[in-house]
């Protein structure tokens, strides 16, 4: 009686990583290369609901606005007065991030008119740019 062998040598042969280690290249490439997009049927992309894969389709939905990040400079008081303004909204059962109420401020003068605006801008002094000195250190 012949014995048979249950795999193939094909099966036999061990499957290269899918990403070896320190190629980030081969990583990036395969990041950028297109996906097959699942279609949404007629009927989903008209009223808006999700498609198949459970997303929603993309004549509806709205364009992710693209974060930045960044840092600045401003007075210990001012500094103080966020932490204070992040209490108060927790007060108001509304809690609030930095960033939060920085956009908020940031919407208030977008909505003032030109002659308020330049008030507003008046009350805050000007500062100099750049990192402070920190007075903590001691010099060696």
């Amino acid at each position: 009686m012949a014995t048979r062998k249950t795999s193939s040598p094909a099966a036999a042969r061990k499957q290269p990583a899918a990403n070896p280690a320190g190629t980030r290249a081969a990583a990036r490439a395969a990041k950028a290369a297109p996906q097959a997009k699942p279609v949404a049927s007629a009927k989903a992309a008209a009223t808006g609901t999700k498609t198949a894969t459970g997303r929603k389709s993309t004549d509806t939905a709205k364009p992710k606005n693209k974060l930045v990040r960044d840092s600045f400079t401003i007075p210990k008081t001012e500094y103080q007065a966020l932490g204070e303004l992040k209490q108060r909204a927790a007060k108001l059962e509304r809690p609030a991030k930095k960033s939060e109420l920085l956009r908020a401020g940031i919407s208030a003068l977008i909505a003032l008119g030109d002659k308020a605006l330049v008030a507003a801008l008046a009350r805050v002094p000007s500062l100099k740019t750049g990192r402070p000195k920190r007075d903590d250190v001691p010099k060696a």
